[in-house]
């Protein structure tokens, strides 16, 4: 059997499993995306303990690997609470506790971002801001994160793909997105291992490709903009 039957007599279940994949993706994006603003902004406030909670997250998070957090999260914590009546299964299973993973993941290097872009924003218009009478809240929502989210917009889509190709470690804990699929035919169809990998891996091609591509659009779009 060939690669492009392969590709074709199996397409319903890489199809579905793609379709996964990205709602893990996504959803954790969005999550993440919350927590990184939040956490950012700790990073950049006058308050030290604001700062010292955002910097033992990052810190913890970006020092650990997603796997370990995978099974911290899955199975560690299923095990702590269970004595208060927590179970995953009740709240949706392991996409779910996929989401949660990637979203905490995430969220501390959307942090970094957010920082970044934070402080990219010229000081003078915050202190224009603060002359025309506005709260610290106020110019960060209504002056500066506006300015902030534009410069980080091609981060976000690179972290975007990042999510994507992590969700393949999610796959651990049983969800049948795009490698627990592969894992699943391949185990099915031993001569044709290799063929099923290839297609596995041009799927995640394509779409970190067309995504990285898009990234780029952006980024050169913003700095047309910034010249002008």
């Amino acid at each position: 059997m060939s690669f492009i039957e392969v590709l074709i007599n199996n397409m319903p279940s890489f199809l579905a499993a793609l379709v996964l994949t990205l709602q893990l993706a996504v959803c954790a994006l969005i999550i993440a995306t919350i927590i990184g603003t939040i956490t950012g902004i700790f990073t950049v406030s006058v308050h030290k303990t604001l700062q010292v909670i955002s910097g033992i997250y990052i810190d913890l998070i970006r020092g650990t690997p997603l796997l370990v957090q995978t099974f911290i999260i899955y199975y560690g914590l299923a095990q702590v609470l269970r004595p208060y009546g927590f179970q995953w299964a009740k709240l949706g299973g392991p996409f779910t506790a996929g989401v949660v993973t990637l979203s905490i993941n995430a969220g501390a290097y959307m942090a970094e971002i957010v920082r970044g872009g934070i402080t990219a924003v010229d000081s003078g218009q915050v202190e224009a801001a603060r002359s025309l009478g506005l709260s610290s809240w106020q110019t960060m929502r209504k002056i500066i994160l506006p300015q902030a989210f534009k410069t980080m917009l091609p981060s976000l889509i690179n972290q975007f793909i990042i999510s994507i190709k992590d969700t393949s470690l999610i796959s651990i804990i049983g969800i049948r997105e795009l490698t627990q699929n592969g894992k699943i035919l391949a185990a099915n169809s031993i001569s044709r291992v290799m063929l099923i990998w290839l297609v596995v891996a041009l799927f995640y091609f394509i779409i970190c490709t067309l995504l990285a591509r898009f990234a780029k659009i952006v980024e050169r779009k913003i700095a047309y903009g910034s010249r002008k």
